[in-house]
């Protein structure tokens, strides 16, 4: 196994080399590539023209039409949507029994923070005008979409209103000043690097403070969240920060669970077709979150 991993590590890292211009905006670039490890499992996706965010349904056979995942696409926060992700969000229909709603929230440079955030909460409390019980619903995303999961889970308790069942964070970004990354490198197989980070930071921050509890929710006021899942890979670049935020979190009284999958990188949940071990963590997801139902 080790070897497939590190075969399929250059094959990423390689679609996703730096250039002297920075970080690589193509969308679609990014959607075909991570669509090329699909499953091809069923899905039905439709839009939904109402939403304040272009936005989709995606449902598979079993799929509750009153159980509702709202997901946070990854992709730097400068790339990526709905459509590069459609498979992982397949799949974990298809482990949770939740129909999906997936946003394609504002992305820098044009849009730095807060777009993305208050795109997020728009969808969530969208959802909730549109008659879905908090409990009816659950936050989940992937790398950046993991980050702004965890930061419109805040922004709504800011706020006053409901929290939904849980939130699922795979590979989040938790704190934008990456204090423990650059002396964790050494250590690390990743297929991102800590010069692509603080592009992505960069853009994404435009001058703003990397210390808001928004922009790194390590640094927000955790109390009284619901349940998290993180899913982290144990040869992941953030690791070190993602440990930290579960301590900070749990010392909050946060019920977190912190899943390390040995041998695992940044978001390989994504790709299926040539790490079937992808889909033991979306199982352990659908088992997270039906806990939540019971």
């Amino acid at each position: 196994m080790n070897q497939n991993v590190d075969d399929l590590l250059k094959i990423i890292a390689n679609q996703f080399k730096p250039t002297k211009a920075g970080l690589d905006s193509n969308t679609e670039h990014f959607n075909e590539f991570f669509l090329s490890f699909s499953s091809h499992g069923p899905l039905k996706i439709t839009s939904e023209p109402d939403a304040p965010v272009p936005s989709y349904w995606m449902v598979t056979p079993h799929s509750s039409s009153r159980k509702v995942i709202l997901f946070l696409h990854g992709g730097v926060l400068n790339r990526g949507s709905t459509r590069g992700h459609q498979d992982l969000c397949q799949r974990i229909s298809k482990h949770t029994g939740f129909s999906i709603f997936s946003v394609d929230y504002r992305l820098p440079p044009d849009h730095p923070f807060p777009a993305a955030v208050k795109d997020s909460v728009e969808s969530y409390l969208w959802l909730r005008d549109e008659g879905f019980k908090a409990r009816e619903l659950v936050i989940a995303g992937i790398s950046t979409g993991g980050t702004l999961t965890l930061s419109t889970l805040l922004a709504l308790k800011e706020m006053g209103e409901e929290l939904p069942l849980g939130g699922v964070c795979m590979s989040p970004v938790v704190d934008f000043k990456f204090p423990v990354v650059y002396s964790h490198l050494k250590d690390v197989k990743d297929w991102i690097n800590y010069s692509a980070l603080e592009d992505m930071r960069d853009m994404y921050l435009q001058g703003q403070s990397t210390s808001h509890g928004l922009v790194s929710p390590i640094y927000g006021d955790l109390e009284g969240l619901p349940p998290l899942l993180i899913p982290a890979g144990s040869r992941e670049l953030l690791l070190c920060d993602i440990n930290r935020f579960r301590e900070v979190a749990v010392k909050k009284e946060v019920k977190v669970d912190l899943e390390v999958w040995q041998g695992m990188f940044h978001t390989w949940q994504l790709f299926y077709s040539h790490l079937r071990e992808s889909e033991g963590s979306l199982r352990s997801v659908g088992e997270f979150i039906k806990g939540l139902t019971k």
